[in-house]
């Protein structure tokens, strides 16, 4: 378990440097005119990571605004996004707290990528964060 626990950490810090510099005055900002706004990207993060949820027996009643959806303002506001990502890391620390050693192993019917264990999905969730944060940090230093 505590490999997850430092898996987790680690995420969250590496994600904080771009995270963090997230604010009501950015959010606006893009890499370019194709790609989507800052704020539309920190709210799909937290919202992403609470639908994963989900598949570790633990639902969230965040609704899908981001998705495979278009950037059209779901992300203008900066504190409900900001608490949907705080949401998203405490109920990854509760999966960790939550799932046993064995559980780890368990495979879970996914539809992105069909039976995976709950590591390897764990995983993707960490992934996934970490490359919209860049994407985040990117929009943030050049947009």
């Amino acid at each position: 378990m505590e490999i997850f626990r430092d898996l987790l950490a680690q995420n969250i810090l590496s994600c904080s440097f771009s995270l963090n510099r997230v604010s009501s005055e950015n959010i606006s900002k893009s890499l370019n005119e194709n790609t989507s706004s800052v704020g539309f990207i920190y709210r799909h993060i937290g919202e992403t990571m609470l639908m994963f949820g989900y598949f570790f027996g633990k639902p969230s009643e965040v609704q899908n605004t981001t998705l495979g959806k278009q950037d059209e303002g779901q992300g203008n506001d900066f504190e409900e996004s900001k608490k949907l990502i705080d949401e998203g890391f405490k109920m990854l620390e509760e999966i960790i707290e939550t799932t046993p050693i064995s559980g780890w192993s368990d495979i879970i019917e996914t539809p992105f990528f069909g039976a995976v264990t709950k590591a390897r999905l764990f995983s993707h969730i960490l992934y996934h964060n970490s490359y919209h944060a860049g994407q985040i940090g990117l929009a943030l230093k050049r947009g």
